[in-house]
C-alpha cells in the first residue's frame, strides 16, 4: 500500500482477521513442538505417546454421515410371466414358427420347443389363469397355470420359471408339464348359524341391496353415520330380492328391534335380475341399531375400507 494512503475499514477488517488466524496457527505449532521436546526429555515411552496421539487440533472431526439403508430384495412372483407364456405357447404351432404367438412363446422360453397340434383340432383355447406359485429356492419357481378350452375342459400346466436376484427378469427354463389340478379345500363351518326371520332387519338389508345394485333411491339413507359407500355404477340389475338372511349373533333373530347400539353381522343370500336372467348373490353386512332402526355399518364383502373405523376397518365420511 502506498505511504500516506489510509486503508478503508472494509480492507482493514479482513487484514486483522487474517493476522489473528495466523497468530493462532503459530501458537499451535509452538505448543506441538513444546510437547514433542518435553516427551523427548521424559523418555522413549512419552515420545511414543506424543507421536501417536499428535496435537489435538491437527485434524477436524469427520462430519456425521447417516449409515446407508439397506433393504432386502423382495422375490417377485412370476405367475403373470408363466401365464403369458402358456397362453402364447398353447396358441402357437411348430409349423408356423413365424407367427406372432410362436415368436412370443420363444422369446419367453428360447429353449422350449413349440407344440405341434393336429390339423383340424376342434377344441380351442379360451383362457388361461395362474392358480398357484411355489418358490423352490432363491431363483427357481414352479407356477401352475389352468388352461380352459372352448369345450369346457380344463388342463393344468406346471411351468418352471427362473428369476434374477433383483426379481425383474424371468425365463421359462423347460417345457411345461401337465399336472393334476389343485385339490378342493374343506370349508370350515359357517359362523352365520342364526336364522333371521322376516322383519325389520331383513327388510333393511333388502332395501339397501336393491338401492345399492339398481340405483333406485339414495343409498345414504340406509347407512350408519361414518360409513361412506357409493352404489354400483352403472347399475347392473333391475331388481333384487332377498332369499335368506343368516346372522352370527342371536340378537338378529329377535322379531323386535333391540336397543340402540346393538351390533350384528349377517350373510344375505339374494337374487338379482337383469335383462339376461337371474343371478344368485351373497353379501356379508354389519348392522347397528340407531334411533330404533337397523342401519348398515359395514359392507364386509369386497374390498377393505368400507366399514366404520374401529369396528370393521373402514373409513369415516368427513361430511358427517
Amino acid at each position: 500500500m502506498p505511504r500516506g494512503k489510509k486503508a478503508s475499514p472494509s480492507e482493514a477488517v479482513p487484514a486483522i482477521a487474517a493476522g489473528v488466524e495466523l497468530e493462532k496457527m503459530r501458537r499451535r505449532v509452538r505448543l506441538s513442538r513444546l510437547a514433542l521436546f518435553t516427551a523427548i526429555a521424559a523418555g522413549p515411552v512419552a515420545l511414543a505417546v506424543a507421536v501417536t496421539s499428535g496435537p489435538a487440533t491437527a485434524e477436524a472431526a469427520a462430519p456425521h454421515r447417516p449409515a446407508p439403508v439397506r433393504t432386502a430384495a423382495v422375490a417377485a412372483d412370476p405367475a403373470g410371466y408363466a401365464q403369458v407364456f402358456i397362453d402364447a405357447w398353447l396358441r402357437s404351432s411348430a409349423d408356423e414358427a413365424g407367427s406372432a404367438q410362436a415368436r412370443l412363446a420363444q422369446s419367453l422360453a428360447p429353449d422350449v420347443a413349440l407344440p405341434d397340434p393336429a390339423a383340424g383340432a376342434q377344441s380351442k383355447l379360451r383362457s388361461v389363469t395362474a392358480v398357484r406359485s411355489v418358490q423352490r429356492d432363491g431363483s427357481a419357481w414352479a407356477v401352475t397355470v389352468a388352461a380352459q378350452y372352448t369345450d369346457s375342459t380344463v388342463r393344468y400346466f406346471a411351468v418352471p420359471v427362473a428369476t434374477d436376484r433383483a426379481g425383474v427378469s424371468f425365463a421359462v427354463t423347460a417345457a411345461p408339464g401337465v399336472v393334476a389340478g389343485p385339490a378342493r379345500a374343506e370349508a370350515k363351518q359357517s359362523a352365520y348359524s342364526v336364522s333371521v326371520p322376516e322383519g325389520g332387519l331383513s327388510a333393511a338389508v333388502g332395501e339397501f341391496l336393491a338401492t345399492y345394485l339398481t340405483g333406485a333411491g339414495e343409498v345414504g339413507r340406509y347407512l350408519a353415520p361414518g360409513l361412506e359407500l357409493s352404489p354400483v355404477s352403472p347399475a347392473p340389475y333391475t331388481a333384487v330380492k332377498v332369499q335368506q338372511v343368516s346372522a352370527v349373533e342371536e340378537a338378529a333373530a329377535d322379531g323386535q328391534v333391540p336397543a340402540d347400539g346393538t351390533k350384528v353381522r349377517v350373510l344375505v343370500q339374494a337374487e338379482a335380475q337383469d335383462g339376461s336372467g337371474r343371478w344368485p348373490l351373497a353379501y356379508e353386512l354389519a348392522l347397528t341399531v340407531r334411533s330404533g332402526r337397523w342401519e348398515i355399518s359395514a359392507l364386509e364383502s369386497g374390498s377393505a375400507g368400507q366399514g366404520v373405523p374401529g369396528e370393521h376397518g373402514g373409513q369415516r365420511d368427513p361430511r358427517r
